[in-house]
């Protein structure tokens, strides 16, 4: 019995050193050293003493299927309660079942699969910790079969997007999207409680490092108080085992994105630094409306349109500045007057880091033959989606019809909607215009008189 408890304790303390050595596993300030630990800690000096005498989202994060990943790519096993119960990984060398538990904070890097004897087919990895060799044996069918499911690998937490988070976040002013968050009460294990915190609240990211297997980035922030808090998120969501329409609700804050807003360099533009951000490149966070050069209309813009910054000019009578913008794409001019500095501006929407966020955005093909057609903002037949949004911006409402066509809508300023018809390739085949409901109409007898001499409404 007593061998038992010896063995048992030591296997805590291993635990409890494990997790101190392994630079993912980050908590907030305050959580308490258990006793444990505390003699893990003593334990570590002596062995020591001993031996002396790694959105900003689309562009950095990519979503990796299983059919998609690459040999060398790290996880560390994150289990679950479910996971103790029903044991995941296989020793490659005896063949035998493991236990998820002492597997527990150690990484796995992928060594690609291959089929059994028995025609089982099985994903490979090497433990990084102690050099074994184990598998997981897909359940039903081929691995072609299952890798294009969500379920993925149980247990593993992605560390690809742990290290370029860390790598791209660590001292980042970021936003508070949400109020609900996390502090650590536990040094040498997983407690926590919920805090509430301020919406839109400037914090500072403070340490980066594994959560868990749905969400693996852990983001530790701390606000101007020195309070620190966390979240865990998916980004990539490489391997959460999560489909995008299960993070609504309660779960929708574990998405980056719902939980921060990344404020970067670009953003701290001023009345006495804006010049060194002259010729920066910059995209669209949101839909938004900018004056055409070409046009001289206000031109709805959609997301991720990417621009370069040719000048600011602050206004000498309110707290905003006009900005003008080339676009990368068409070599067009556009301006829109933004508010500089967060706090002078009344509405989010005229913020300039509200509506641009830095670096490249989508990059779309277009032919020379539309481009003067969209500097104009106009719409034309052989147009792909990409090339009817530059030019027109996001539509107001998609209808689907059959055979794969469907139609975009655009609410137009002089009551009037224009219909742009997509065939199945996604390719405009025409345009028309409308009415827009509620539009006032003429009476009657004006309308026989004009349609014997009215004209069809060429777009």
């Amino acid at each position: 019995m007593k061998r038992m408890v010896c063995t048992a304790f030591m296997a805590l303390v291993f635990l409890a050193v494990s997790a101190q050595e392994n630079p993912y596993i980050v908590k907030t300030r305050g959580a308490k050293k258990s006793a444990v630990t505390q003699m893990a800690d003593e334990l570590a000096e002596a062995q020591q003493e001993a031996e002396d005498a790694k959105d900003f989202i689309g562009q950095n994060f990519k979503y990796y299927s299983l059919c998609d990943w690459k040999e060398g790519m790290k996880f560390m096993v994150m289990p679950e309660k479910y996971d103790l119960v029903v044991k995941t990984f296989t020793d490659a060398a005896t063949g035998k079942e493991v236990s998820s538990m002492p597997l527990k904070y150690k990484i796995m890097v992928y060594k690609g699969h291959h089929e059994s004897t028995d025609g089982h087919s099985r994903i490979d990895f090497e433990c990084q910790d102690n050099g074994k060799k184990y598998f997981y044996e897909i359940p039903y069918g081929s691995f072609e079969d299952y890798c294009y499911q969500k379920t993925g690998v149980p247990t593993l937490a992605y560390l690809g997007d742990v290290d370029i988070a860390r790598e791209k976040l660590m001292g980042k002013t970021l936003y508070t999207k949400t109020q609900l968050y996390r502090v650590d009460t536990e040094y040498d294990g997983e407690g926590f409680q919920n805090v509430l915190v301020d919406k839109d609240m400037e914090v500072k990211v403070t340490a980066v490092g594994v959560g868990s297997r749905h969400y693996p980035v852990k983001i530790i922030v701390e606000d101007k108080d020195g309070n620190e808090f966390y979240q865990n998120v998916a980004i990539s969501k490489t391997n959460s085992g999560m489909r995008d329409d299960e993070f609504i609700m309660d779960e929708a804050k574990y998405l980056f994105n719902n939980s921060f807003e990344l404020v970067d360099d670009i953003m701290g533009i001023n009345s006495y630094n804006y010049r060194v951000y002259i010729g920066k490149v910059i995209h669209t966070k949101y839909p938004t409306k900018m004056l055409n050069e070409v046009s001289k209309k206000l031109q709805p813009i959609p997301r991720l349109t990417e621009y370069q910054i040719e000048a600011i000019n602050p206004h000498k009578n309110d707290e905003k500045a006009t900005i003008k913008l080339k676009s990368t794409i068409l070599g067009t001019y556009f301006y829109t007057d933004v508010v500089l500095d967060q706090q002078n501006a009344d509405n989010q929407e005229d913020y300039f880091g509200y509506v641009f966020a830095p670096g490249p955005g989508k990059k779309i093909q277009t032919t020379e033959g539309s481009r003067a057609m969209i500097r104009a903002g106009h719409v034309g037949i052989g147009f792909s989606e990409d090339e009817v949004m530059l030019a027109a911006g996001e539509p107001d409402k998609v209808d689907y019809g059959q055979n794969g066509q469907y139609t975009w809508t655009y609410n137009r300023s002089n009551n009037k909607l224009l219909f742009v018809h997509f065939d199945g390739t996604g390719t405009v085949t025409k345009t028309t215009v409308g009415d827009a409901p509620g539009a006032k109409k003429a009476t009657k007898k004006r309308s026989a008189t004009k349609s014997k001499n009215a004209t069809p409404i060429q777009n």
